[in-house]
């Protein structure tokens, strides 16, 4: 019995990104320079982490660390999403002034600040708790082999053994 709810919600959780594309939305990097994170992923292991709110921020910064850290991921590719549609217009540049402090270029041009269909977003992580992080792990072919949200403390291990 416990295992048949295991199975059925590790399925469930899948299906949330699975079942639909990963938006084409344009965003621009820290550094910067515009991006669709769809098309730089494509053809890669890959790993997203997005932050819906500015609760989320330090644990998706967490999660980052985690991956990078992780020799196991070395080979993927990995994005941070900052959702800032709903931030006002005139304190957005101050945001991202204070998120570039102590990264480097090379990091800076892995964090996608998005300004625009946040819904799809949030409809294609599934979100339903905005002061979490929310992660994937996308393989090559463009499938969602993990999905999941929350502190990397816990999580990642999964995350690495959804690589396997």
């Amino acid at each position: 019995m416990r295992l048949a709810l295991c199975v059925s919600v590790a399925v469930m959780l899948s299906g949330v990104c699975a079942a639909q594309s990963l938006p084409g939305t344009e965003g621009e990097t820290l550094g910067g320079h515009r991006v669709v994170v769809a098309q730089a992923i494509r053809g890669h292991v890959a790993v997203l982490i997005a932050g819906f709110s500015k609760d989320a921020g330090d644990a998706c910064g967490a999660w980052g660390k985690a991956v990078h850290a992780d020799p196991a991921l070395k080979s993927a590719e990995v994005y941070q999403l900052v959702m800032l549609e709903e931030a006002p217009r005139i304190l957005r540049p101050m945001i991202k002034s204070g998120m570039r402090k102590g990264m480097s270029a090379a990091e800076q041009e892995k964090l996608v600040i998005v300004t625009q269909d946040e819904k799809l977003w949030r409809s294609y992580f599934g979100v339903d708790n905005d002061k979490e992080p929310w992660v994937v792990l996308i393989d090559a072919g463009g499938r969602v082999l993990w999905h999941g949200h929350g502190s990397a403390r816990g999580l990642e291990p999964l995350l690495k053994a959804a690589l396997r």
